[in-house]
């Protein structure tokens, strides 16, 4: 049993790579549905942080999931080499426990990657991509990352990419509570930088979203002024701050739309944070004059800094993940070998019984008491010859040692299952 997972991070690739293999929850689906024609089990795994491929066959399916990477995205095999990792069986459940736990991410502790494993899995429940051991392994790593937050300090007054993108706003922008600020999205981002923002005494805040109704819905919530995305270039021209976290797979703000609001607004800086992934907003809106660009990835001066300061937490995270996942790693390698080990105690059943009718045959003066004796005497033998094989296979079976064969050959369990 081979489990592999294939992908792109923070850590390999900078925003402007990772957005072309970004997978947006529109396109989820259609992204399983394609992912099927190249593995029989699978889960994506898209946030503006990563794009992973979580894989189940029979074989190495690595090379099936970059093949599906570059057919989804697009992205050329030069291209995508460079900036890809690898993580198999053991290697992979560390890595997927490890982002459910929140320390594989920019910002350390995060919350919201958590719902995002879960939803990947629910999502390919629904398009029925998963089995039973790769749904184990999400659930484990969900388990994981739950017990992370409740037993460590990992996530106490956690930052986001929302907080710290309004931090960096601030530097420009000065005091919030003096600014107004423009919103694109009305997603789960959207709607925490507000949050954050309204907490933070800001008061004049606008939403804009593809459709009114959407941006009418936040803001009767949240507080603010709902316009269309039609009207960006107008509001652009009197707010201090723009952020940008739309799911838009093509820019938002263009060049031309920024230098013609800024040349309303005479010597008053704008600071645009764009961490959406696709980036909302064009390259090249950071050479006007007076307009001060970030992307998320401009976010890790602020982001290393809560690294440090979550040190001692991220050693306790670590225990804990390491236990977790040599428990799950034991049940994998069981349930890797279970179908031999369940062939060969029905083999050594099925001689243990002939044998002793045989003997009984031969010994018809035997009582009750005596027969049950003989057959306890048998059952025991079996149990104790067997325990020790079937407990080595158990701990060393895996992808690269193939036992299961080697036993399934030597007492010739394939022919007997073919019979």
């Amino acid at each position: 049993m081979y489990v592999s997972a294939v992908g792109v991070n923070h850590s390999t690739s900078p925003v402007r790579f990772r957005e072309k293999l970004a997978i947006s929850n529109e396109a989820l689906y259609d992204g399983l549905k394609l992912l099927r024609q190249y593995v029989p089990d699978g889960i994506i795994l898209s946030t503006c942080n990563r794009t992973e491929v979580y894989a189940m066959d029979s074989h190495p399916a690595e090379e099936a999931s970059i093949n599906f990477l570059n057919a989804v995205t697009r992205v050329s095999f030069a291209d995508l080499l460079p900036h890809i990792y690898l993580r198999k069986n053991e290697t992979a459940f560390r890595h997927l426990f490890s982002i459910a736990s929140g320390l594989d991410s920019m910002i350390i502790g995060e919350f919201e990657i958590l719902g995002q494993v879960g939803q990947a899995l629910e999502a390919a429940e629904k398009m029925s991509m998963v089995n039973l051991p790769l749904r184990s392994m999400f659930q484990s790593a969900i388990r994981t990352g739950r017990r992370v937050r409740e037993e460590t300090g990992i996530s106490k007054n956690a930052l986001s990419a929302s907080s710290v993108a309004l931090d960096l706003a601030s530097k420009v922008a000065g005091d919030l509570a003096n600014c107004k600020m423009l919103v694109i999205g009305t997603g789960e981002v959207g709607r925490l930088v507000i949050k954050i923002a309204r907490d933070r005494g800001t008061s004049r805040i606008v939403v804009a979203s593809r459709t009114l109704e959407r941006a009418s819905a936040l803001a009767e919530t949240l507080g603010g002024t709902p316009i269309s995305l039609d009207n960006l270039q107008e509001e652009l021209s009197t707010c201090n701050i723009v952020v940008a976290c739309a799911g838009a797979p093509h820019p938002i703000l263009g060049i031309n739309c920024v230098r013609e609001a800024m040349r309303k607004r005479s010597e008053l800086p704008l600071a645009i944070i764009d961490i959406a992934v696709p980036r909302n907003v064009e390259p090249g809106v950071e050479r006007i004059n007076n307009v001060f660009l970030y992307n998320i990835d401009d976010l890790t001066q602020i982001t290393d800094l809560n690294r440090k300061q979550r040190e001692a937490e991220i050693e306790k995270a670590l225990v804990i993940i390491t236990a977790e996942v040599s428990k799950f790693a034991s049940w994998w390698r069981a349930l890797d070998v279970r179908p031999v080990v369940s062939a060969l105690m029905k083999k050594a059943e099925d001689i243990r019984c002939t044998q002793l009718k045989k003997t009984l045959k031969k010994l018809p003066s035997l009582s009750n008491e005596e027969r049950e004796s003989l057959d306890a005497m048998t059952r025991s033998i079996i149990t104790k010859i067997l325990k020790e094989p079937v407990q080595y296979l158990k701990v060393n079976a895996n992808y690269n040692l193939d036992y299961t064969d080697m036993v399934s050959r030597l007492f010739q369990l394939n022919e007997e299952k073919e019979e």
